[in-house]
């Protein structure tokens, strides 16, 4: 009974773990908070973007790359992470989110309405792979309409 007692709280641990991690990404990319964004991140940790419009790129991998991909995201965005709702999984290391995002397109004042489907991977409570399903068109239209508005906001030039 004692060892029932113990994975269950070490499952629950695990889960509040992994869930608290992503719930700083949000709060950390809100607010700016670009290097504490980055070291939720685990040293090769991974982002994917499956809907990347062309010339976007689909995955970034790495705490410095990470940086490089995330930094001027303040710079173009003022954002609010809402209706956030987390999806059981077997896996207490894994989280499927859901959530949305209100918020403006600092160039064009237009708003960034969007919506999100997050799948996220972690170990030892940093995350090790983030796959973000989200819609790019949401983004281009928010940045001006043309595709490559939204591929110079995340350019490392």
């Amino acid at each position: 009974m004692t060892e029932t007692v113990s994975t269950s709280q070490n499952t629950d641990g695990i889960r509040a773990g992994a869930q608290q991690a992503f719930k700083n990404h949000l709060e950390y990319l809100s607010s700016g908070r670009i290097p504490e964004w980055v070291d939720l991140f685990t040293e090769d940790g991974v982002l994917e973007f499956p809907y990347a419009p062309e010339g976007y790129p689909t995955k970034t991998v790495g705490k410095e790359g990470l940086f490089e991909y995330i930094k001027n995201f303040p710079e173009h965005f003022r954002v609010e992470f809402i209706d956030l709702h987390f999806h059981e999984t077997v896996d207490p290391s894994l989280v499927i989110a859901e959530f949305k995002s209100r918020g403006t397109a600092l160039a064009t004042g237009r708003p960034y309405n969007q919506t999100y489907i997050s799948v996220v991977e972690t170990k030892g409570g940093k995350i090790s792979r983030y796959v973000d399903f989200w819609n790019p068109l949401v983004g281009m239209q928010a940045l001006g309409d043309d595709p490559a508005d939204m591929v110079a906001a995340f350019s490392n030039d």
